[in-house]
Parts: C-alpha cells; structure tokens; sequence
C-alpha cells in the first residue's frame, strides 16, 4: 500500500495540469463519500473538511459562523438606542465577501496553504510574521469572540430563566459545542452550520413580521420610534431621547453629531472588515473548504445576499421592542436601568429577548431560544475549529517540526478543551461586564487592532516588491499605536450623556473609524518605507503568493518540503505500524483503542488511506484554480448584481425620511405628554 502511495505521489509531480485536472475530477468522485463524511484522519478532512464542500453549506457556514449570538443581542440592542445606523456594517459584507472570492481566495488556494500566518511564511520566508499573526487571532478568539458570544448569550438566557447564575448553562454549552467540534472537525462545523442557519432565518422572520404587525407596518414604526421616549429623564436634558438621524444609515462626517460618520466608515471601517472577511482564518477557512473555486465564489455570492436581512431580522426588531417597552429599552436614569436590567448603564441590549418573551407566543419563544442557542454554538463551534487550526498548524509545527499525522489531529482536539478551560475563566470577567459597553468595546477593538493586518495582506497581495522586513516592522508599529490608543479608551471610558468629556484629544475628538484609517495607511507607510530600504524578496517566493502570480505553475523552492509533508500525512495517517497490523486481527484490538480510533477519527484501513491519496489528489488540483467558462460568466454576473444592490442599499437607507424639524415636533408632542415642556 505505500508503494501505492509513494507512485501516486511520484506521477503528481510529473503528469500536465491538464492530466491533473482530470484525475482531480477523478479523485473528486472517489471521494464522493467524503461530502457525508469526510476523512477526520487527515489535517485536510479534519480542518478543511476534505475540500469537498459545495457552495450552499460553504455560504450558509459563512453566515452563521459570522451571525452570532452578540449579533441578536448587540444589533437589535444598537437599533434600540441609536437606530439603522448599525445596519452598515452588514452591507459592507456584501462587497467585502466578493473581495474575498475574486482577490484572495484564488491567491490562497494557488499558494496551497492551510492557514492564513502561513501564507505570510510562505510569501515571505521566516517564522515571526506568521507566529505573530497566529498568536494574535487566538488571543482575540478567546478574549473578545468566545467572551461576547458567552455575553451575549448570557444575557438572553437570564430573560429567559430569570436567573442570575448562570455557570452552569454557560459551562453546559461550552462543553456540548467542543464535544461537537473535537468529534467532527470542520465538516460537522460547516453541517451544524448549516441546519442552525435556516433555524435562525426562520424564527427571525417570524419575529421581524409579528412585531411589526403590532406596531402597525413598517411607516408607523418610523414615527413611534422617533416618540419612543421613557417616561423618566434626567433632568433638564434630552439624553434618552431617539436620534434625530435615527433612519439614516451613513450619517454627518462631524463626529461631534454623527456617531456613524460616512467618510470614517468607508476609509476606515472597510479595513477592519477587510481583515474579518478576507484575513481571518475563521472566515476564510469555511471558503477554503469548498470543493472549488466555482463553488467557493458560489459560497461568497450567496452569503453576500443574505446579510441582506440582518438589518430587517435583527436591527428593525431591536427597534420595534423601544417602541413596545420605551421604559425599559430606552431607559436613561442610572436607577431605573438598574431596576429593569441590572445595569446602570444601558439596558438597550435586552430589547430582542424582552420582545421575544413578552410578545411572542409560547412555542415561539422556546424555537427562538434554540435560535438563540443555535447562533452561540455556531459561532463558538467556528471559532474553536479555527483556533485548533491555527496553534496546530502554526505555533506547534514551531515547536515540534516533525510531529506525526496523529499528534497533529490529537494537539488539535486537546487544545479545544484548552479553550474551553479558558472561557470558563472568563466567564466571571463577562458576568462582571456591564450593560453593553463589551459590545461596543469589541467594535472598537476590530479598528485598533484589525487595519495593520489587513494593510500587510492587501499588500502581500497586489504588491509583489514588500519584503518580510517591511511586513514585519509595519505589523509591529500599526501593533504598538493601536494599542496605546486602545489603553486610553479603557482608561479613559466614555462619559454619561450629560456630562462633559474631559479625555484627551485622541481619544475625545478621533472617532476610531477615523483612527482606522490613520492606522491603516501609517501600517502602509512603513511598510513601503522598509521594503524599499532593504533587499527585495527572492524571485520564487513570489510564485502562486500574489494575485499577478496565481496561476504561474513554475517550481518553488519550497514545494518539495510540501510534497514530503503531504506524503507523510498519507502514510501517517491513522496507520498504526505496518507489521503489526499484519498479525493482529482487527477483532483482537482492545474496544477502547476501537472507542479511541472511532473518536478522534483514527483509521488504518486500506480505504482510508486510499480516500486519503484521493483527497490529496483532490488539493492538488484545486491550486490549477480551474473554472470552467459558464460557471465563470454566470459569477461574474451574480457579482455585477450585487455590488449594485450593495449601493443602491446604502443609497436608500442614507436618506433621511423625516427633516430635523419634523423629527423635533414628534418628540415635542409625546414629551409635553409625559409632563417636560421646554426640553426642545
């Protein structure tokens, strides 16, 4: 059977790229099975789902590896207080999904990596860019990403429990998402994913459509939620009340009116995004586990289209619950927000639980609370099969070089537990987190940290003179400014609404889209600077690493490192040693080593190894980026679509229905109800 192995492996460096495209063709339907199954004894079936997956679950998995529990709690609970607004950063999707398929894909896919750090390793050389981005990711998934997911989904359960313990359900949940993910790997990832996301569109529907229906259409939720003023102020001040731009989208560039400013956001949100999107190894990785280029960019496309709806499912139903429950949505007052929510500073975050407990008829909370639950597993699930991905494919390969096929799949599922450890031990931190200021914080945190890692890949991309030195240094100089302003955020904090903002300049005046942008183009800078200053890159490193050079097919240097790793996952995986398992029978093997094999997806039979030789076929082909002619044309049309329907959106939603003055008479009637004459 390795002699099998090693011929195979000898002809696929020998045989044309056409002769390749056939046999992948080939390989793709002996590996038919592995759309059900993929082979869980392989670092491609376990962390890439075997690259077998069409373009339906791809993008189902995008949308709700990105639509997490934060996103029910935190955009209805946006919607509350400030209005559409928020709804821009999931049309931003739209396009930056396309970016991910046109421009990056291909490029990763040509280079044949696994992860994201090591394409950096791969178009740069050396360790420390790829080890650096590595730690840096797995450090935001567990301290922001596991942190507000758990947050988020703690908050619905107390409405839903009315409990204020809540390390059991957290722990429970926890564990039942890494047994999910330890067991499965990507493919099971991608397959819950999938299930969850038409969970969560169904009962998200229903929600938008009931609560709509109450308040009487979507015309009159635009007036009442302009008159959605809680009963109790704070004196002499019109803190509390609904913005006058509530139902505009891209708001006034002066940041001292505007709390979604639209030059910041398009030059300075795009980048952060960039790296959630087109950077990230959660995201990326469901794109890359697609079965083609074909079906990845089908998989872009369709997710594209369906963050349409979160600003109608999620955002509009936040502001519909202000409209039911202004007192306790919209409250103000430091008490009154204690006494609702327990919160003394916002309680804006519970309007979709309370709209789901208190209007929603009985069966439908309990569907919505498996929604509910669904987004928080289906993101954690993505998250902890990410991280896995990153420290055993990154940061252990570094410390053991040449650990076998079974310690990689084994580091891998332990540190999933690791994981879960940790969030356990975060969990007092979220429960001590108050009102929704976690949430707004994470925004921010995407802008300080995020544009420098986006600057360095979009140039790795198109720009084939940057070297390792100028990646490096403008990696650590965009590190070190976003940190320092990121400390006197945390500092610092925002002030109450009715009281002066004393904090420096930077902080008080820079809104932190704007330092977005600085940060970005500061990151190029010196990027460029360092680059320019020392040696370019070698020539072959820039082979299959750029979007100019995909489909160059020349040898690197490299590729025969390559070759010799993904012989040995061939003849490592699952194999137990060779003369043993000749003169022991497979009914003699111990039921817990059975058990064992069974859990951690271990297999030593001869069809395991050759679905393995088929599925390394399959990846090789993949690199060819072959597309045929209609599926190319059709994409590109879908992609024309929707990059006008992203404009016209934004379009649309930016234009404010209601003059100042009308919006000030609306709130000038409900206020003299509520007894406050002269406030405007």
């Amino acid at each position: 059977m390795n002699q099998r192995i090693l011929k195979s492996m000898e002809a696929s460096r020998t045989k044309e790229p056409r002769q390749r495209r056939r046999r992948g063709r080939h390989a793709e339907s002996t590996c038919s099975c592995s759309m059900c199954r993929p082979n869980r004894g392989t670092v491609a079936g376990y962390f890439l789902a075997g690259r077998f997956m069409w373009w339906l679950p791809v993008g189902a998995s995008l949308f709700a590896s990105n639509i997490g529990s934060e996103h029910f709690i935190g955009l209805a609970g946006s919607g509350a207080a400030a209005g559409i607004g928020v709804g821009a950063f999931e049309f931003n999707a739209l396009v930056l999904l396309q970016l991910l398929g046109w421009v990056f894909l291909p490029v990763f896919i040509a280079s044949g990596v696994n992860t994201l750090p090591e394409y950096t390793k791969k178009r740069f050389g050396g360790r420390r860019i790829q080890t650096y981005l590595a730690l840096l990711s797995l450090i935001l998934y567990i301290f922001t990403k596991i942190s507000v997911n758990l947050y988020s989904g703690a908050i619905f359960i107390q409405q839903a429990t009315k409990i204020n313990n809540l390390y059991l359900s957290i722990v429970f949940l926890l564990v039942m998402t890494a047994i999910c993910t330890v067991v499965g790997g990507l493919a099971a990832v991608i397959y819950t994913d999938t299930l969850q996301f038409f969970i969560m569109i169904g009962g998200s529907f229903y929600v938008m459509i009931k609560g709509l229906y109450t308040v009487g259409g979507y015309s009159e939720l635009q007036t009442k939620y302009l008159a959605s003023i809680p009963e109790k102020l704070i004196s002499n001040s019109t803190c509390g009340l609904p913005r006058v731009d509530s139902w505009r989208m891209l708001r006034d560039a002066d940041t001292s009116v505007s709390d979604m400013p639209w030059p910041g956001f398009l030059l300075g949100q795009i980048p952060a995004s960039i790296w959630y999107w087109c950077a990230d190894q959660m995201m990326v990785q469901r794109v890359m586990a697609a079965k083609s280029l074909s079906h990845a960019k089908g998989g872009t496309i369709f997710a594209g289209y369906v963050k349409l709806l979160p600003l109608f499912i999620m955002v509009l139903p936040g502001m519909i619950a202000r409209v039911l429950f202004p007192n306790e949505v919209g409250c103000v007052d430091p008490d009154e927000c204690f006494k609702f929510c327990n919160s003394r500073v916002s309680c804006s975050n519970s309007a979709y639980p309370k709209l789901v407990l208190e209007y929603m008829p009985s069966g439908v909370r309990g569907v919505m609370l498996s929604v509910m639950l669904s987004a928080l597993m289906s993101d954690l699930t993505s998250i902890f099969n990410s991280a896995s991905t990153l420290f055993t494919m990154d940061m252990w390969s570094i410390y053991r070089p040449r650990a076998k096929q079974r310690e990689q799949l084994l580091v891998g599922r332990i540190f999933i537990v690791f994981l879960v450890v940790i969030s356990i031990i975060w969990i007092p931190v979220i429960e001590q987190t108050q009102g929704g200021q976690l949430y707004i914080y994470i925004q921010a945190i995407a802008a300080y940290l995020a544009p420098p890692i986006a600057a360095i890949y979009c140039m790795a991309i198109i720009w084939k003179r940057m070297n390792e030195q100028g990646a490096f240094w403008g990696l650590m100089s965009g590190f070190v400014v976003g940190m320092f302003r990121m400390s006197l955020d945390f500092y610092y904090g925002e002030p109450p609404c009715n009281e002066e903002d004393n904090r420096p300049f930077i902080v008080a005046k820079v809104h932190y889209m704007y330092f977005a942008t600085i940060l970005f183009w500061l990151t190029v800078f010196v990027a460029v600077t360092v680059s320019l200053l020392t040696k370019a890159p070698e020539k072959w490193r820039l082979i299959r690493t750029t979007y100019f050079t995909r489909y160059d097919r020349r040898e690197r240097q490299d590729d025969q490192e390559m070759r010799e790793w993904k012989q040995n996952e061939l003849m490592e995986v699952g194999q137990q040693d060779q003369d043993e398992a000749e003169h022991i029978p497979h009914r003699d093997t111990p039921w817990y080593q059975r058990l064992y094999n069974c859990i951690f997806g271990f297999d030593d039979s001869e069809k395991a190894q050759e679905q393995a030789m088929a599925m390394n076929e399959h990846i090789a082909q993949l690199t060819t980026l072959h597309q045929e002619p209609w599926e190319k044309n059709l994409l590109n049309v879908m992609l024309v679509i929707i990059i006008i329907t992203t404009v016209a959106c934004y379009t649309y939603f930016s234009i404010n229905p209601f003059t100042e003055e009308e919006v000030k008479e609306i709130q000038r009637k409900k206020l003299e109800e509520l007894g406050y004459h002269d406030l405007l």
